[in-house]
């Protein structure tokens, strides 16, 4: 589900200033720090698949964000919990696949072993999912 299902044009929203400190000049994040609320005041398409969100900073200045770099409140002020993917939320596998590691195996018969074959490409198909 897209931001565009969830808010509109004049929600407020709670600026993660961790994720997107990296980009930010110091007058944009000294106008987060002073309130990191801020007012929606228009979207934006970031890389032609994702939407982004322009927001209106306590200092008056329009900025944008990456969907995930913000949360979203509800009427009450308080953060509206994003949902995980149900996969990865419930999935015993996907933790154990999150954790696994593979080294680089430097003798033929390492090389030639299913196993070690079969752990890379677990590791593999981990980075495309």
């Amino acid at each position: 589900m897209s931001i565009l299902d969830k808010t509109q044009i004049g929600n407020s929203v709670k600026i993660n200033l961790e994720l997107s400190k990296d980009r930010l000049t110091k007058e944009i994040i000294d106008a987060i720090n002073v309130s990191s609320v801020c007012k929606i005041s228009g979207f934006r398409i970031t890389d032609g698949k994702g939407i982004g969100v322009i927001l209106k900073l306590s200092n008056g200045k329009e900025q944008w964000f990456f969907e995930d770099e913000i949360d979203l409140l509800d009427e009450n002020g308080n953060v509206i919990k994003k949902i995980k993917k149900i996969n990865e939320e419930n999935s015993l596998i996907f933790d154990i696949l999150k954790n696994l590691k593979y080294e680089n195996k430097n003798k033929v018969s390492q090389l030639l072993n299913p196993i070690n074959f079969f752990l890379w490409l677990v590791v593999s198909f981990r980075d495309i999912f």
